[in-house]
This record gives C-alpha cells, sequence and structure tokens, in this order.
C-alpha cells in the first residue's frame, strides 16, 4: 500500500513516461472485429475527419470509407481518408458552388458528381426526369430501366454518383443536361451466412458493443439498459411494420439513427406529412412513402399542430392491419413508423397532470391510435449527446449492417421465447403483439441465429414487456373505461414462477403513476398481485425493513433509528443523492473509512469532493472527521500523474474545512464500502460512481444538485450495523 505522498514524488518519472508512451492502441474487441468482418467494417471517428463541409448523410461517407478504408492498417487507413477527401473535393456538390460546378461540366464535356438525386414522371412527354438536389438542375431524362431498377429515386430521392453531360441545344425546350450514368450509394449485396457464422466468435456483450460502435456510439458509456435504449431504434430497419414512439429531451440523438444510419429509411418533418406523400395520392395513383421505404421516422412529431383527421384514419388502419384503402383500392406496405418528438415536462409532471403522451397533438392522443404503438422508448432516460458518447472503434460500414438487417425483415423470432417463458393470459392480443414484434427485432439484432439462453432471452423479453407496458398504462390513463378487464404484465418462467414487468417511472414514483387508479399500490408499483410473484425490470429504491415507500425522501433525522437493510437502485432512475443515501448512516462519526478502487475520473473526483463537503457542512463547526480513502492508483501511465494531482487537490480543500483526508493507494483492494466508527457499514455496490457523467450543459441541475442526474447502471446498497471496534 502507498500512500498519496509517496506516489505524488513520482510525477516527474510519470510525465517522462507519458512523452514516451502515448500511442493509441485498438482494443481487444477492434482486433476481434477486424478478424472476423475484414472489409466490412470502418473506424468510426473517419467520418468526422473526412466530411469537411459535404452537407451528406454518414452511410454516403461510410461507403465512400468502406471502399478504400475499410482496413485496419494505419497506412492504407491514411491513404484512404486522403483518397475519400479527394472525392469529395472533386465530385460532391457543394449547393453554394452549384453554378461553379455546371460550369466545369461544361467545359469539360462531362464530370461526375455526388448528389441527391429525384425522379418525377413527366406525363405530357411521357418520360421520367431528374432532379439534382445540390446541382439545382431539373428535367434530366432517365431512362425507365434505371428507375424500375431504384424506385426510391421516385420517393425522398437518393444519393447517388452520377456522370453528367453537356450538349447545348438551340432549341430552347431541350435540357442541355444528359445522365449518362447513375449508381446509387449502397451496398451491392451481403453473404448472410458468413455474418450468421462470424457472429458466433463474439459474446452477446461484445457484438452489442459492436452495434453500438457501428451507429457510431461508444458503448462505454452506456449502461446495458442504455445499449438496449439505442440498439431499440433499429428496429425498424429490421422489423417489418413495426411503430414505435420516442419521446424525450432535446439533444439526445433521437433522429440521428434515422437520418444517417440508412439508406433504407427516410426521416421527414411531422408537419410535412399528407396522405398523398405518405400513402397514395389519387390523382395519379402513385403510392407514397410507405411502399418504398423500410422505415419512415416523423420528426418533430410532438410539435405538429397542424392535423389532418383524415390522415390519423388512414394511418390508424394502417399501424394495425400493414394496408390502406384510397378510392376503390386497397393497397398493402411493409413500411415501419418511428415517431419522435421532444418533451417540455418533466415525467413526474406528466405522471401527475396528464400521461407520457401529453406532448403529442390531441388527434394523435386518441386511445385507438395509441393502441397500434408498439414500443414507447423513455427518451429521458437518455443522457444529452456529449462529444466522448461518439464511437471512435471500429464498427460495420452502415450500409452493409442496413442490407443485413433489410434481409433479416422476412424472418420472424417473436416465438424464440416459448422455450423459457410463458406470457400472462390476460395480456390482450393487441399487446402481445407489440411485446412479440419489440421481442422478434431485438433477437434479430443481438442473436441473429435465434439462439440465446434463458438469461438472454429474459433480458429482452422484459425490455419488450416493459415499453409496451407504457403505451398501454398510458392509454388506461386517457381513458379509465379500459380499465375494467386488469392486465398483468408478467410472464411466467419453467419452474412456473411468475414475474411481474414494471417500468422504472412506475416503480419511482408508484403513487403518481397510479394516482387515480382504484387500486392502492404497494412497493413496488403495483396492485395486488400473488404473494410469489416477484417484480423484474426497474425495481423501486427500498430500504428493507425500513418501511420505506419506495420513492426517496428528504434526509433523515437524527433521532430516527436507522435500520439495517439494502435499497435497489435502477439505471435511469432519479432523485438519488449522498444525502439521502449515505449522510443518515455518517452522521456523528469522528473517523470514516472509504474504500472505492475508482476515484480516477475527474467525475469521480467530484463524487467524492461532493461526498466531503457534505460531511463538512453537516457536522460541528468545530469537530474535525479523520477520512481515509482506500483506492487503487490509475494503471495507465498518461493518467496517472491527473489522477494523484486531483487527489492532492480534494485533499487540500477537504483539509482546510476540517475533513482531514488520507490517501492510501491499494491495487488489491476490489470491494466497494464506507466503514464508520459509529458501527455502521455500507456496502456500495458501484461505489460512489452511481450517476451518469454530466453533460457539457454548464447549467445543467444535475452539476450541482445529485438528485437530478440519472443513475447509470442498477446497483444495491447494504446497511450492516457490526460492533464498534470490529474490523467489520
Amino acid at each position: 500500500m502507498t500512500n498519496l505522498e509517496e506516489a505524488l514524488g513520482e510525477i516527474d518519472l510519470l510525465a517522462t513516461a507519458v512523452a514516451t508512451d502515448a500511442v493509441p492502441t485498438k482494443s481487444a474487441l477492434d482486433d476481434k472485429i477486424n478478424e472476423h468482418f475484414a472489409g466490412a467494417v470502418v473506424r468510426k471517428d473517419l467520418v468526422k475527419a473526412v466530411r469537411g463541409n459535404a452537407v451528406v448523410p454518414s452511410y454516403v461517407l461510410e461507403y465512400l470509407l468502406g471502399q478504400y478504408a475499410a482496413s485496419d492498417d494505419e497506412a492504407t487507413i491514411q491513404a484512404g481518408i486522403d483518397s475519400v477527401r479527394q472525392i469529395l473535393a472533386t465530385h460532391y456538390v457543394n449547393r453554394n458552388e452549384h453554378m461553379l460546378v455546371k460550369s466545369e461540366i461544361r467545359r469539360k464535356g462531362r464530370h461526375r458528381v455526388i448528389d441527391k438525386v429525384t425522379v418525377t414522371l413527366n406525363e405530357k412527354n411521357d418520360v421520367h426526369e431528374a432532379e439534382f438536389e445540390n446541382l439545382q438542375v431539373k428535367g434530366v431524362i432517365i431512362d425507365d430501366v434505371t428507375v424500375k431498377q431504384n424506385p426510391k429515386l421516385l420517393v425522398g430521392g437518393v444519393w447517388c454518383i452520377c456522370d453528367i453531360e453537356y450538349f447545348h441545344s438551340d432549341d430552347q425546350r431541350v435540357v442541355p443536361w444528359i445522365l449518362g450514368s447513375l449508381k446509387p450509394i449502397q451496398v451491392a449485396g451481403v453473404d448472410i451466412d458468413a455474418y450468421y457464422e462470424a457472429r458466433k466468435a463474439f459474446t452477446t456483450e461484445e457484438w452489442i458493443d459492436l452495434l453500438m460502435q457501428s451507429i457510431g456510439l461508444n458503448p462505454e458509456q452506456f449502461n446495458e439498459r442504455g445499449k438496449l435504449i439505442a440498439l431499440t431504434r433499429l428496429i425498424p430497419f429490421v422489423e417489418r411494420n413495426y411503430n414505435v414512439v420516442e419521446l424525450g429531451p432535446k439533444g439526445t440523438g433521437k433522429s440521428h439513427t434515422f437520418s444517417e444510419f440508412s439508406p433504407n429509411g427516410i426521416l421527414i418533418s411531422g408537419g410535412e406529412v399528407t396522405v398523398a406523400k405518405l400513402f397514395v395520392n389519387n390523382a395519379s395513383g402513385r403510392i407514397g412513402l410507405v411502399g418504398y421505404w423500410d422505415c419512415v421516422a416523423f420528426d418533430e412529431f410532438a410539435a405538429n399542430r397542424r392535423t389532418d383527421q383524415n390522415l390519423v384514419n388512414v394511418m390508424k388502419n394502417y399501424l394495425a392491419n400493414k394496408s390502406f384503402s384510397r378510392g376503390t383500392s386497397i393497397y398493402g406496405a411493409e413500411a415501419s413508423m418511428a415517431f419522435i418528438g421532444n418533451t417540455t415536462h418533466t415525467v413526474p409532471y406528466m405522471l401527475k397532470n396528464s400521461d407520457l403522451f401529453d406532448e403529442l397533438p390531441d388527434a394523435y392522443r386518441d386511445p385507438a391510435w395509441l393502441d397500434r404503438i408498439h414500443h414507447y422508448i423513455p427518451g429521458w432516460e437518455v443522457a444529452p449527446i456529449r462529444s466522448e458518447m461518439f464511437a471512435t472503434g471500429y464498427g460495420f460500414v452502415v450500409d452493409y449492417l442496413a442490407e443485413v438487417l433489410r434481409a433479416k425483415r422476412s424472418e420472424d423470432f417473436s416465438d424464440k421465447y416459448k422455450g423459457y417463458f410463458t406470457l400472462d393470459n390476460s395480456i390482450s392480443t393487441r399487446d402481445q403483439d407489440g411485446i412479440r414484434k419489440t421481442f422478434s427485432g431485438l433477437m434479430k439484432l443481438v442473436h441473429p441465429t435465434g439462439e440465446a439462453t434463458a438469461d438472454e432471452v429474459r433480458v429482452l423479453l422484459e425490455f419488450a414487456i416493459e415499453g409496451r407496458k407504457r403505451v398501454k398504462d398510458s392509454i388506461l390513463r386517457i381513458d379509465a373505461t379500459m380499465r375494467d378487464t386488469p392486465v398483468h404484465f408478467r410472464y411466467s418462467d419453467r419452474e412456473c414462477a411468475w414475474h411481474d414487468v414494471v417500468s422504472l417511472e412506475e416503480s419511482q414514483y408508484p403513487q403518481l403513476y397510479r394516482r387515480d387508479w382504484d387500486a392502492t399500490p404497494d412497493a413496488g408499483g403495483r396492485s395486488g398481485g400473488d404473494d410469489d410473484t416477484t417484480v423484474v425490470g426497474s425495481a423501486p429504491a427500498v430500504l428493507v425493513g425500513s418501511g420505506s415507500s419506495g420513492a426517496v425522501g428528504p434526509v433523515q433525522p437524527v433521532d430516527v433509528p436507522l435500520a439495517e437493510g439494502h435499497r435497489d437502485f435502477s439505471a435511469g432512475q432519479k432523485g438519488v443523492s449522498y444525502e439521502n443515501l449515505l449522510l443518515p448512516y455518517l452522521r456523528g462519526a469522528s473517523k470514516i473509512t472509504i474504500t472505492d478502487p475508482y476515484i480516477r475520473m475527474p467525475h469521480q473526483g467530484r463524487n467524492l469532493a461532493d461526498l466531503l463537503s457534505l460531511l463538512a457542512s453537516a457536522k460541528d463547526a468545530a469537530d474535525e472527521i479523520d477520512v481515509v480513502l482506500v483506492t487503487t492508483e490509475e494503471p495507465k501511465v498518461e493518467f496517472k500523474q491527473n489522477q494523484l494531482l486531483m487527489l492532492k487537490a480534494i485533499k487540500d480543500a477537504s483539509d482546510a474545512v476540517g475533513v482531514r483526508l488520507a490517501v492510501r493507494l491499494d491495487d488489491t483492494i476490489h470491494d466497494r464500502r464506507i466503514e464508520t466508527d459509529r458501527g455502521w457499514r455500507i456496502d456500495l455496490g458501484k461505489g460512489l460512481d452511481i450517476w451518469q457523467r454530466p453533460s457539457d450543459n454548464p447549467f445543467d441541475f444535475g452539476r450541482n444538485r445529485q438528485e437530478f442526474r440519472l443513475i447509470g447502471s442498477a446497483f444495491t446498497v447494504h446497511f450492516v450495523k457490526i460492533p464498534v471496534g470490529s474490523e467489520g
């Protein structure tokens, strides 16, 4: 064991080591990805390196990187980056430079461009005509064969690499632009069997991390629940006719997946939707977006207050039956729909005053329309996007993954849980459809061969049940008449034990969640239930034996007897602070030992400082408290100096207010606990680092008030009474 002063004496040596050992290395996962998916993966930070001022989706850039830089060899990568930059500089059309490019085409007679192309049918001349978005050229004749091979050109447009020719004619009616060739930017095809075979080399955790990196997110910045939420956004691309809603705060990346991830999806503004654009144009008979895209996502859907009731009715039928009627014809389509919007109120406010669909236009808060939604993604659990949340490791070229997901749309994994679990019979057919489709989508993503263990299946099934329950419970708030038939969102295992599933907000705010329901919630946020039923999913923070209602309350007075027991906390939960969790058990102690191996990063140091300042404010000004911190030394040389200097700064600040801090560095520890000389031992499941990292917003209330922060991952805290003077 080394004390802080001895470690600080090595700072000069550390600084020298940092200068000679600062070359970044790939992770073991990156090596495995390149080994099994050579040529189909790309380093994700390269997209930002090559983008420049090219306003194109990420899948366009990754398509080019996949052609030139799909390697783990640094020299090949750098050469590929240079090639892609050169291609973009030469062929990408900046909108404000369209006249310069036109002049270049005229001068050379033929030039290759990268642009978004949309095709319309000119009925008068009986020809198809292409329009180039950035080049600002329209009326370019395109042959019928090309249009037939690429029908998305007719709806929404496609990014393409095109050869444009120029030929002037004295006839003013003739467009001088000629389309020499057109190649959509997309992968030609994938070997799905090779994909399955390579999947076997990865553990479930590794595979999920690979998928996270593939959509541009750093898996190290997300807990298990956060990863599932992110992957749920991919289900519309892998599951036919899947309907999902995500409402949450601004800046959490809700629309990123739908705008940047796949050439098979389209993101449109909710206010721009019409029946003709979305379904079919009665005048022309041309089918709309749902006939050509795998996923149609509606951005800013909650802000759309201009509602066409006819659109709502047609959409309602489509969401339920995968078909729609216009005139005398009935059409079918397979497009999934995602509805994305921002919330302006907190979750407890919505639970107290309305429901979780509070932000939607009134026409869409129709219980019949909402009942068609298969899953509700809790966007409020997603932290605002920060720079460190973007992936720097290797992931699939998104176009490659998009084609794999498209190939999986024809498969059905909705019954893969039946070998292990059974849903409660009280769950209606429509509720079961929502659960099964979400489960099927997650299985295709995480276990594409359909093979998984009981525990792996359980995690996905519970998450699917929770998302549909969130929809159903909001409907019950809106339409009280639907409460007459009780529904138990639960499942049984092979031992015939029943497991209830509750949402995080239900367990965190039980009184608000069922504020006007006729049943009284128990500690798990449930009404009644069999004695042998186990609550799973998002369990509330309950101190066993303390009489707690489950919600974290104010600081416990000193004269209230403290009880032994434990508290369980869930990922994404709010309302937890050291003041209401730890301080009641630390009051009056003159000596405290904190054992936590992970006090290394700045936010972890901030947590320690917060606890020490809380002890300082709670004690008498004339008293002093001795605190010993036992932690481990940062193993990476380049970061060790920062850790030691941080601990020294915390010690100086703490000593100044009468909380005398001693730091001991011990690389053999693994437990996380706090012990006091008043006979209490607090076993910390996750140590002091229990919250997600703070946002970049300097005025985020969570920076100064811990109860506004989101819990990072589920953990349990045990409170144990030990004899005073015992070793514990």
